[in-house]
């Protein structure tokens, strides 16, 4: 399906009744979302860039059918394995779920840890066109160090700025510029600066937790995937295409269990080098939600979620 190419205005969802609540991994964001949509008659919308793909359900620690049943889940499982998503097919539906659960008087609580899709629901994507399928797979089959030699010649701009180690990003960039023949830094919404939309009324929260506490739940959650039978779901991807989408590959766990399963390291290291990465992950979206999101910080004390203080900020917000 493609995307649905520029958002214009993001003004549907700000000025809706919606509640958004973003923060790293593990740090507790579901059950925060969970229990307020219990408290405010809400419906969840699920922020998250690899929770779209059927299939990967282990390794996203996607809602339980059992949190599900509590209260409706939006944008979960709606692409395929072998689909192309972005940030633009994100709003569109994004757009489509509020405006369905508005209709039934709900509240939408968007939750996640996707800082992009964040971005692009309230800042809008820019002048980037949709994503061209064939030119798309020219360029993944390239050598990343080709890329950002290309790159580097055609947009210093973003070659400075771009994270060169995530491929995906360096196609998407390389992708723009061949089809615009412009700078993929000229097309992209202004956001070299924190949120432009840090408005009084909207509800943004971003839950976060002392970094010893973020760490052991980041493991612990590590070690109840693999107990869950990680490694088997993605023996079972891999048959259904899971190395050939460029996007799934990058989701945390799935790759590394992918090169276990490629004899390039035993169980255990594999189990601890994805602790250590989920860990890296989480500190970039700290870093990242800090200097870009428009949101009010809730320290989620030990064993509680945040919801009081939530809760209690969006009283004062009414």
């Amino acid at each position: 399906m493609a995307n649905a190419g520029k958002i214009h205005s993001p003004s549907s969802i700000l000025h809706s009744r919606s509640i958004f609540i973003a923060g790293p991994t593990a740090v507790g964001k579901s059950e925060l979302a969970l229990q307020l949509a219990e408290k405010l008659n809400g419906e969840i919308i699920s922020v998250d860039s690899m929770q779209v793909y059927r299939g990967l359900d282990i390794g996203t620690a996607k809602s339980s059918a059992a949190e599900r049943a509590r209260v409706p889940h939006h944008l979960i499982d709606v692409a395929e394995l072998t689909e192309a998503f972005d940030a633009a097919r994100f709003v569109m539906l994004a757009q489509r779920a509020v405006a369905e659960i508005e209709s039934r008087g709900r509240v939408p609580i968007f939750c996640g840890g996707t800082g992009l899709y964040f971005k692009a629901l309230l800042e809008g994507l820019g002048d980037a066109p949709p994503s061209d399928p064939k030119l798309r797979a020219e360029l993944e089959a390239m050598p990343l160090v080709e890329l950002l030699a290309e790159l580097q010649r055609c947009d210093s701009e973003t070659y400075a700025k771009i994270d060169r180690q995530n491929p995906r990003r360096v196609v998407r960039a390389i992708e723009v510029i061949r089809l615009t023949g412009r700078k993929f830094s000229e097309q992209r919404a202004d956001w070299s600066s924190p949120s432009s939309i840090a408005l009084p009324a909207l509800r943004f929260f971003c839950l976060t937790r002392p970094p010893a506490e973020l760490n052991e739940r980041i493991n612990v959650r590590v070690d109840r995937m693999f107990a869950a039978g990680l490694v088997e779901e993605t023996r079972c991807l891999l048959m259904h295409g899971l190395a050939q989408n460029q996007t799934a590959m990058q989701a945390l766990g799935y790759r590394q269990v992918v090169e276990h399963l490629r004899g390039e390291r035993g169980l255990a290291e594999t189990i601890e080098l994805v602790k250590a990465r989920t860990r890296r992950f989480a500190k970039r979206q700290l870093t990242w939600f800090r200097k870009y999101a428009p949101g009010e910080w809730i320290q989620a004390a030990a064993g509680g979620s945040g919801v009081e203080q939530v809760e209690r900020m969006i009283a004062g917000k009414q």
